[in-house]
């Protein structure tokens, strides 16, 4: 039965292996039960699913989603941490410790191993300062994913759900909503972690799409384009993506694209919904030089 997930039980654990927190891997160890429910119950585990976890910490979330699901590969890059989860995890026969970095896994072929190639679930208390990366990384691979439930930093929940015209809306935004419907779960506060974080998190539920929401013939170039026109946000979609190497048009044709599209030569990039961006970079796309 799990029984971390609350204040004196982690540091007990804490305490009996010696552990010294390192700061390099933005650890934050979840203490709360009821977030802890609320992020198994938002990822829908059932026993037919296999689920990666990253960054499982000390095991807490591991030893319900052990419970919850058929399979859990847990993904720790802390080599600290492993004797950690030998012990936290021993009474489960059906979790994988891998101590490797996420971003060099081939999540591919552990879907192939462990799930017969069928899409996998994702969970995961994200570090801060990796959060992007990790996501992205996710759905650029197109392993097979059915969804991805995630802790991460609240500002950067609220930058992935929020359409244009808004001052979060960004690259992040459009990337996460091009492969999947984010939902804000819930808004965790820094007192429900072990050491306490500067600033709140979120739990966010990012649910794959199954086919895509815009066609693009390069989806690289679209955001390549996406990027650029974020790059300098104070400046005009012109700008941004004249002064962007990535996007070998000239600025009279990315004025002339812009032009036969119906948009003013002074917009800005943030203006523009998913699908307008996958119409603009088909236009330049036949511009290039």
């Amino acid at each position: 039965m799990a029984y971390l997930g609350n204040p004196a039980r982690t540091v007990a654990v804490l305490e009996k292996h010696g552990f010294q927190f390192q700061k390099k891997y933005g650890q934050n160890f979840l203490i709360d039960t009821h977030i802890l429910e609320k992020i198994i119950d938002a990822a829908e585990i059932t026993k037919d699913d296999m689920v990666l976890e990253i960054g499982p910490g000390i095991g807490t979330m591991t030893q319900y989603l052990c419970e919850a699901a058929r399979e859990v590969v847990a993904v720790e890059i802390d080599d600290n941490l492993i004797p950690v989860l030998e012990d936290t995890l021993s009474e489960y026969d059906n979790v994988t410790v891998l101590n490797q970095d996420i971003l060099k896994v081939d999540i591919g072929r552990i879907a192939e191993e462990k799930n017969h190639g069928k899409p996998i679930k994702v969970v995961a208390n994200l570090p801060y300062y990796i959060t992007t990366p990790i996501i992205m990384g996710l759905f650029e691979s197109h392993v097979p994913l059915e969804s991805i439930t995630v802790m991460v930093q609240k500002e950067v929940a609220d930058r992935m759900q929020v359409g244009p015209g808004t001052k979060d809306y960004g690259a992040l935004s459009l990337a996460v909503q091009y492969f999947s419907n984010p939902e804000v779960v819930c808004v965790v506060p820094p007192t429900c972690f072990i050491p306490q974080p500067k600033v709140a998190s979120s739990v966010i539920r990012l649910t794959c799409h199954k086919n895509p929401v815009v066609e693009v013939s390069d989806e690289a170039f679209m955001f390549k384009v996406i990027r650029a026109s974020f790059n300098q946000r104070r400046k005009t979609l012109v700008n941004g993506l004249n002064n962007a190497p990535t996007i070998p048009v000239s600025k009279e044709n990315i004025i002339k694209t812009i032009e036969e599209l119906g948009y003013s030569p002074t917009i800005r990039g943030e203006t523009l919904s998913l699908q307008e961006f996958a119409t603009l970079s088909e236009a330049l796309r036949q511009k290039v030089n």
